[in-house]
């Protein structure tokens, strides 16, 4: 008789419940994705400087009209809580005290990426696809690239591009924010246009 190996899942709920527990620290750089926690690479200069520059860009320009999370719980169903590096999220009365944001308070995710950027762009926006996040865009900072994902669904994004230099990107649920692949990746981050 073989033995059948049997895997445990866990939900958002187990993950926030372990995390109330003490099983997880607030050190721990973790996220759930589909049912399995999984550890986040560490943050290199480049990209927390990247991140930092984003998320002031992001908040003059946006204004009152979107609020900037970095680095916080999105939960997406019953199996996943990723931690994007950035998220722009639709202004709420109660300022997401009582809830964490899942997908339908998402005007759009950023991730940043260098050594992350096979796992972002194979696992982590095919999530956000499945779960119907409007917007994404990959800022690899390795090939100096932008690449912005729309029109999700379960088979992933109908839309994507490339962009680099000096292409503009804006948000479809914020298009007051305009920004360059050049801004958003950083100086010396950069790919020439092709």
């Amino acid at each position: 008789m073989a033995f059948a190996i049997k895997r445990h899942r866990l939900t958002a709920d187990d993950f926030l419940r372990m995390a109330e527990a003490g099983m997880l620290r607030d050190g721990d750089r973790v996220e759930l994705i589909d049912g399995q926690i999984v550890d986040m690479p560490p943050i290199g200069a480049a990209h927390a400087g990247t991140l930092i520059e984003l998320t002031r860009l992001f908040t003059e320009r946006a204004g009152r009209k979107a609020l900037v999370s970095v680095q916080n719980p999105l939960r997406l169903g019953e199996g996943s809580m990723p931690r994007p590096d950035l998220a722009l999220l639709r202004p709420r009365p109660d300022g997401y005290r009582t809830r964490h944001p899942g997908p339908g308070d998402v005007l759009l995710l950023v991730e940043v990426c260098d050594s992350s950027a096979a796992y972002d762009r194979e696992t982590k926006v095919p999530l956000y696809a499945r779960h119907g996040v409007p917007e994404v865009w990959l800022a690899d900072l390795t090939e100096g690239i932008v690449e912005r994902y729309r029109q999700p669904g379960p088979a992933g994004y109908a839309k994507a591009e490339t962009c680099r230099g000096e292409d503009r990107l804006a948000p479809e649920r914020l298009p007051e924010a305009v920004l360059t692949a050049r801004e958003i990746l950083g100086p010396g981050n950069a790919a020439p246009p092709p």
